[in-house]
């Protein structure tokens, strides 16, 4: 699944692509069909599973949305846990479909994000030993916490206005992404810029968050990334969003701190991290940072010019 130089994509990238990742094809159809299926619903059916002002799940625009003032031509479809309750709204007497996909697709993906985290920590010398609050009694790799984002990005008649999802990190361990065949995600790299995502048939993109960001105290840095609308084609992605356990508090892994590299952050639950990116947004991560390291690393994330729009 990953070759041997998956910490050089780690470091200088924050993401990479992955096949022969044991997720089907089949699965992958499935997931793009019922995405689809949910954002061609009348607008009218669609609020009947509105995210409510303070909530986490249900139909919306991007919750970075406040932070910019230029438009985002997309919509999206959070859904943590069971997607019952919504999809009886969007669906009464025909929801089971939808649900059977969805489930199926978050079982899948809980394994493989906990398989490419091991494979990711284990790039930098980190084994089951070191991340106890990640294991189980019997060597496990315990049940984090996740949520499945559907994004849809129609064609846009003025690209140029407009941005499908603005520049962010994702406040995750790791973020697994599925996108139909149409180009969108940018990447952005210190040097070069935006760069293109190209989408490989049957490939998923896997992208660094910002909690595996302080895992491995700034070793590896989340990826500032962003969604582009072309003027004739429409765009769909899934995202996995994968976190630790509830209540896990997150912070430099010790193995990766001695007196040449101190602790750069302090711990932080995910629920608590949440909290600091939508009040700082991209300044959540010095927002936890402890000092300066001694050989004068800074953020990745913090871009001071780059363009976001």
């Amino acid at each position: 699944m990953l070759h041997p130089p998956e910490g050089h994509a780690c470091k200088k990238w924050g993401a990479f692509q992955i096949i022969n990742h044991s997720i089907s094809e089949k699965l992958l159809q499935d997931i793009e069909v019922a995405g689809k299926t949910l954002f061609s619903l009348p607008m009218q059916q669609k609020l009947k599973a509105a995210r409510s002002p303070d909530g986490v799940t249900g139909y919306g625009a991007a919750r970075i949305s406040s932070f910019f003032s230029k438009l985002m031509w997309s919509e999206g479809f959070t859904i943590v846990g069971s997607p019952i309750e919504h999809a009886r709204q969007l669906w009464p007497k025909d929801y089971n479909k939808f649900c059977e996909v969805i489930e199926e697709y978050e079982k899948e993906m809980e394994k493989l994000a906990g398989r490419l985290m091991w494979l990711i920590l284990g790039s930098l010398g980190i084994t089951k030993d070191d991340v106890k609050w990640a294991v189980g009694p019997k060597g496990e790799t315990k049940e984090g916490c996740a949520a499945l984002q559907l994004n849809s990005y129609p064609a846009c008649p003025d690209p140029g206005r407009a941005m499908g999802l603005a520049a962010h990190t994702d406040s995750t361990i790791l973020t697994i992404l599925h996108q139909n065949n149409t180009s969108g995600l940018q990447v952005y790299q210190e040097g070069n810029g935006w760069v293109t995502v190209p989408p490989i048939p049957g490939a998923l993109v896997v992208n660094i968050g910002d909690l595996l960001h302080i895992l491995s105290n700034g070793s590896y840095p989340s990826v500032l990334h962003r969604a582009v609308v072309n003027r004739t084609r429409y765009r769909l992605s899934v995202a996995y969003l994968y976190g630790p356990p509830s209540g896990v508090r997150v912070s430099p892994l010790s193995k990766l701190v001695d007196h040449r590299h101190p602790p750069l952050y302090r711990a932080v639950t995910w629920s608590e991290y949440l909290g600091t990116k939508a009040k700082y947004f991209d300044k959540a991560l010095s927002s936890v940072r402890l000092c300066v390291p001694l050989n004068g690393f800074t953020d990745a994330k913090d871009h001071k010019g780059v363009q976001v729009g």
